[in-house]
């Protein structure tokens, strides 16, 4: 399966072909030679990668060497997963051996790589909360795709930084002031219920409380 152009952190938007798959599916297909099972993987996952390169401050050239070697070792891997469903949690940790050789050559020490059981604690958390991050932005970004092309309009406008007044808003859209408010708690409310973002929601119901920021909170 090609690779050369897999790595883009910066690259456009791609719609998951299945959104109902889950990550098992996908990896599954893509193990089966599925070029857009392979590509939504690169997508929802890139950016994963991408803040654990900026973790160890690597340029833009070891980055992408470590992103390209990481995807290259999925290829090799896919059709191994004990856990498909374990697959971001797999790429951190390969990521983070990956970051960790290149930053160790680059001081000249020899390269090698770590067991999952030695990555440190508080690089493990930090994994845990990029995955999350990651999670969190590639099923808004789903979600927001699935809205009709008003909603989307709408909702671009309302998170716009800095904020739109409503009457701007209004004016740019042609809708009434009065109906802003109740059309994006529809919308709102749309995309909660999106399968993506309604288990991210229920993740974060049963979990114990925390700082972390709730899904869909920058837009309420």
């Amino acid at each position: 399966m090609p690779v050369a152009i897999a790595y883009a952190p910066c690259g456009t938007t791609r719609q998951d072909p299945d959104d109902s798959a889950g990550v098992a599916g996908l990896v599954a297909r893509a193990g089966g030679g599925d070029r857009q099972a392979w590509d939504a993987l690169v997508e929802r996952y890139a950016p994963l990668i991408w803040s654990i390169c900026r973790k160890y401050r690597l340029g833009r050239a070891d980055a992408d060497d470590v992103g390209q070697n990481v995807w290259v070792r999925l290829v090799d891997q896919l059709g191994k997963l004990r856990d498909p469903a374990a697959l971001p949690g797999w790429l951190a940790t390969t990521t983070h051996r990956e970051c960790w050789r290149v930053s160790r050559a680059g001081y000249g020490s020899v390269a090698y790589e770590l067991d999952t059981e030695n990555i440190p604690d508080e690089r493990a958390e930090a994994a845990d909360h990029e995955l999350l991050a990651a999670e969190r932005q590639a099923a808004l970004r789903e979600a927001f795709t699935h809205l009709p092309p008003a909603g989307q309009q709408l909702m671009a406008l309302l998170i716009a930084d800095p904020p739109l007044p409503y009457a701007e808003v209004s004016a740019r859209l042609g809708i009434p002031v009065g109906s802003i408010g109740p059309t994006r708690s529809r919308y709102l409310d749309r995309m909660r219920r999106y399968p993506a973002i309604a288990a991210l929601i229920n993740a974060e119901s049963a979990a114990p409380r925390s700082s972390a920021r709730p899904v869909l909170a920058a837009a309420n």
